[in-house]
């Protein structure tokens, strides 16, 4: 018998007919005798559709009356999920963040779990009840938070660290981790086995298979992650025999320096932020970040021009960053703020930037990786605005409408193409 968790996604929950089929699926899990915690996400575009209310009401909302409302859709799927499931002999019951509880951090739509409850739903699951969670929600003392987009990931993760689940299967809409999009990219290959250094990378870069921080969690509890396809047929063998990709430990993936280049990854949802003649002096870039910082606002690339004369005698400097463009609105009024403390003259910001990052663990001990990454875009004529680096990672920011091509370009440099495509 083992423990597991499955994720589903908001495709896989896209209406009740979909809901039914991930019914049938756990019901294989639990007449094998395992016991089964699912966490779910909301229905494909539910999600949207309910932040899309919000920023109409107002464009700077309350974030803990945006928790209230965007929590409904995976309250929703959670409770059909196991209707659907008593409908066809599962002892099933839901189980909300509060009630758990998922004990989270007071940042709210943006909240990190601190701890979840596991007596009560231990001691369901071991009477032979499939537990259903919705993911993506917490609770902080008396007010229901949520963990971010694609928080579902997270609560996954978490809850089977939480249970000490023997694995947790995360159920999409593709069958694993491939070498870069295969909708740009036709002749990208799918990944058996992914590292969680280099899935944390992919992830944070723009990879939309998992979720950055469910990642990073999983690394840190030695969760093994499988991702799957939940559109395989009803007739699909157990989890464990699927050919997906796991996400494992790098002990696990033998000759790791093979493969120079893991993935490609891109990401548009990035919004260019330049501050103009920023006083040159101890502190200068503090007083910026730290603001932001505060609200919970992720910065990534960060670019500090060389020092020039201001206006006046003083010495002053431009800086460029890159923020979330789902932050861009708040940043910037943040900034107009703390204009006075900060001393920057002008804002700009430009929303057409694309970030595109090449990642792998074999980079580690070979060199030339970003040589070859500037001279491949450099000869289609793709102009590089920013530049960032890791240990297994070089991103750049580039225009948005040249973001495919240098997809494309890239993953051929890199000898990443698969010799043969099925017709």
């Amino acid at each position: 018998m083992a423990r597991i968790v499955m994720k589903f996604g908001g495709t896989s929950m896209a209406g009740i007919e979909r809901i039914r089929s991930v019914a049938a699926r756990v019901k294989r899990e639990w007449e094998a005798g395992n016991q089964v915690a699912v966490v779910v996400s909301a229905m494909a575009g539910e999600t949207d559709r309910l932040v899309g209310f919000c920023r109409e009401a107002s464009s700077l909302y309350d974030p803990k009356e945006y928790d209230v409302v965007v929590s409904a859709g995976e309250q929703i799927t959670s409770g059909l999920l196991a209707i659907a499931l008593q409908a066809i002999g599962v002892p099933a019951r839901s189980w909300l963040g509060w009630q758990l509880p998922v004990q989270t951090s007071d940042a709210f739509a943006k909240a990190r779990i601190e701890e979840i409850g596991t007596d009560a739903l231990l001691a369901s699951m071991g009477n032979g009840e499939v537990a259903v969670i919705p993911g993506f929600q917490g609770v902080h003392e008396d007010r229901i938070t949520t963990l971010g987009r694609g928080g579902s990931d997270t609560s996954a993760v978490a809850v089977a660290a939480a249970v000490k689940a023997d694995r947790c299967d995360i159920y999409t809409d593709v069958d694993g981790v491939y070498t870069t999009d295969p909708r740009i990219v036709p002749r990208a290959r799918k990944l058996k086995r992914v590292t969680y250094e280099e899935m944390l990378e992919l992830a944070s870069v723009g990879a939309k298979v998992l979720q950055t921080r469910s990642v990073g969690l999983a690394m840190k509890e030695g969760v093994r992650v499988q991702v799957l396809s939940s559109f395989t047929g009803d007739d699909a063998p157990m989890a464990d025999t699927l050919p997906g990709t796991m996400i494992v430990g790098e002990e696990e993936i033998q000759d790791v320096e093979r493969q120079l280049i893991t993935g490609i990854a891109h990401d548009k949802n990035e919004a260019k932020i330049t501050l103009t003649a920023v006083p040159d002096k101890p502190g200068a870039v503090a007083s910026i970040f730290t603001p932001l910082a505060d609200a919970s606002i992720n910065v990534d690339m960060i670019i500090q021009n060389i020092a020039h004369q201001s206006a006046g005698s003083a010495s002053a400097t431009d800086v460029t960053f890159t923020v979330p463009a789902a932050d861009l609105a708040r940043s910037l009024e943040i900034l107009a703020q703390q204009k006075e403390a900060i001393g920057f003259t002008g804002i700009s910001h430009d929303t057409r930037v694309a970030k595109v990052s090449v990642v792998g663990v074999g980079m580690r001990s070979h060199a030339g990786v970003a040589a070859t990454m500037f001279q491949t875009l450099g000869a289609r004529g793709i102009n590089i605005q920013a530049i960032t680096t890791s240990e297994i990672k070089v991103s750049v920011l580039i225009e948005e409408d040249y973001t495919e091509l240098a997809v494309r370009v890239l993953h051929t440099a890199y000898g990443l193409d698969a010799e043969d495509v099925a017709a």
